[in-house]
């Protein structure tokens, strides 16, 4: 399990990131911790959460999955060995997460989600703190293939009316570095104009730099390398792609149309994002590709995603300490030219369907 560096930070982390969100929801207290055991074991130092967790998200939820990592941690004792992210919600009309009121960006509403998730979690910092999607009105996984209406024109503050700009977003994430509550800081769901405006307000030594983003990238959506895998390789700011199983379409468990029970689609019916039109047959296609390798599609899948070289961490996640196990060993898949090809070849006549 090599690790790799977390943009300019002194962080080093493992190419395999254990994603968390359905501790507290389809997995119990006891089955998280033996994830963590399990992915620990294998060498894994890098876990990723959020104050939204688990999903879908609920009132009665939330924050389940921050308690289940910070029993884990009190359980062994081991903090000083994890690097552990964690997100602030963006503007949401959900009032659950800051006491029957909305959220955005804004200094208060930072300290109360940083503050509550120290707690849950039984630590006295974050190794990196994102923001989980922009305040800005901007489609949801900020790279889209298509784009509507745009923002309204900014004000003389740099933001339209109602909008928290930037910089005073980014002052806030400053007051938690120099309080010791977090040591980086982290963006998700973010396009290639929203992270060099935080990089820029950061040269003028508003805020942190941005060490990292974490979008989904997977076969079926390979947006990210349109304009922010080269944002990111020059400004040195790391990848922590989410999803590289498309939740699931991608071990071909959903091919043909099925639907096993238990499964999160099943269970929740939330994959609208990878139901689109021609999403189904580029699907399939790709699991099939996989099996004329000789590989299960979920071991495809995501040695594809961590054999790119502009991912620092591949983000997994699983329901079962068998699928946890494939996507641990998919470090070890020999990620060959001929599978970049036959992959590029698919993508070349079906381009992004689940932007």
């Amino acid at each position: 399990m090599h690790k790799r560096r977390l943009g300019r930070t002194d962080l080093l982390v493992t190419q395999i990131c254990l994603g968390s969100m359905t501790w507290g929801q389809q997995n119990t207290e006891a089955e998280g911790h033996a994830q963590m055991d399990l992915a620990f074991s294998r060498g894994v130092n890098f876990i990723d959460t959020a104050e939204l967790y688990p999903i879908p998200p609920k009132a009665e939820t939330q924050g389940r999955t921050e308690k289940i990592i910070g029993s884990w941690m009190k359980a062994k004792g081991n903090r000083d060995k994890v690097i552990l992210a964690s997100k602030v919600v963006g503007r949401t009309a959900n009032s659950w997460f800051r006491g029957d009121r909305p959220s955005q960006l804004v200094r208060a509403d930072i300290f109360d989600a940083i503050d509550k998730s120290l707690a849950k979690l039984g630590t006295d910092y974050i190794d990196l703190y994102q923001i989980h999607w922009p305040e800005r009105d901007i489609p949801w996984g900020a790279n889209p293939t298509r784009v509507g209406a745009v923002s309204p024109r900014a004000d003389s503050v740099g933001a339209p009316a109602g909008e928290t700009p930037i910089a005073e977003t980014l002052a806030v994430f400053d007051e938690l570095v120099k309080a010791g509550k977090i040591r980086h800081f982290g963006l998700s769901n973010e396009s290639s104009w929203g992270v060099m405006r935080f990089l820029a307000e950061a040269d003028k030594g508003i805020g942190p730099r941005v060490a990292s983003i974490q979008n989904a990238y997977n076969l079926v959506n390979r947006t990210f390398e349109v304009n922010l895998a080269e944002v990111c390789e020059r400004e040195q700011v790391s990848l922590l792609p989410y999803s590289p199983l498309a939740q699931g379409y991608l071990t071909g468990k959903y091919d043909h149309g099925a639907r096993p029970q238990g499964s999160r689609s099943q269970l929740f019916n939330r994959g609208q994002r990878y139901e689109t039109p021609g999403a189904a047959e580029a699907q399939l296609e790709y699991n099939e590709l996989a099996r004329s390798f000789g590989l299960e599609p979920a071991l495809f899948a995501n040695a594809y995603v961590s054999s790119r070289p502009f991912v620092t961490s591949n983000i997994v996640g699983a329901t079962t300490l068998s699928q946890l196990d494939m996507a641990l060993s998919s470090v070890d898949v020999v990620w060959t030219d001929e599978m970049q090809k036959a992959v590029d070849a698919i993508h070349q006549r079906v381009g992004n369907p689940c932007p």
